[in-house]
C-alpha cells in the first residue's frame, strides 16, 4: 500500500465528472488499498478517487463504527430528514462551512469484487456519502456554503465543549 497525494482546491481534477468503473481487477484493489491508507494517514472520514487524481467513480467512507465502506459506482437511492453542521474536506484543508445534508442516506454501489450492495448511513455517515459522491461529480462542499471558517473560528462558534 502507498500513500497517494491529495489534490486540493484549484486542481482541475476536482472539477471534473468521474467515469464509471468497468474493471474490478487488481488495479482497482491496489487503488482502494492506497485510498484506505491515505485516508487513515490524513485522519479523514471519506475520500473520493478524484481527490487522489483518479477520475473514476470510487469512494471510501469510514462509518460511525470506524468500518471502511468501499463504494464503486455509488448512487444515492434515498434521502430522509435534514442536518446542518460544519463540514470540511481533505481537499480544502483548514477551512469549514455550514452545509445542509440529509440525515439518512441509502446508497447502492459495488464492492471491490463487483458485487452490488446497498448501505444506509445516518448522521456523519450520511453526510460523508453525499460529500464523497459530490466529488465524483466535480462538486466541493464549498459550493453549498456562503462562508468558510478557520478551525479557530469554528471552535469559537461552537464553544469549548463543541456544542452551539
Amino acid at each position: 500500500m502507498s500513500l497517494r497525494r491529495i489534490y486540493t482546491e484549484g486542481a482541475e481534477v476536482l472539477k471534473k465528472v468521474s467515469h464509471p468503473v468497468t474493471n474490478f481487477d487488481r488495479r482497482l484493489h491496489i487503488l482502494l488499498d492506497d485510498m484506505r491508507e491515505t485516508l487513515k494517514h490524513a485522519d479523514g472520514v471519506g475520500l473520493a478517487a478524484p481527490q487522489v487524481g483518479i477520475l473514476r467513480r470510487i469512494v471510501i467512507v469510514s462509518d460511525e463504527n470506524q468500518k471502511i465502506l468501499e463504494l464503486i459506482n455509488p448512487e444515492i437511492v434515498s434521502r430522509e430528514g435534514e442536518q446542518t453542521a460544519f463540514e470540511g474536506c481533505l481537499s480544502v484543508p483548514g477551512r469549514y462551512g455550514m452545509v445542509k445534508r440529509p440525515m439518512t442516506v441509502q446508497v447502492k454501489a459495488y464492492n471491490r469484487n463487483g458485487v452490488l450492495y446497498t448501505a444506509t448511513g445516518t448522521g456523519i455517515t450520511a453526510r460523508a456519502f453525499c460529500h464523497e459522491i459530490d466529488h465524483l461529480n466535480g462538486v466541493l462542499f464549498t459550493n453549498y456554503t456562503d462562508q468558510l471558517y478557520t478551525p479557530d473560528e469554528v471552535n469559537k462558534i461552537l464553544g469549548e465543549d463543541g456544542k452551539e
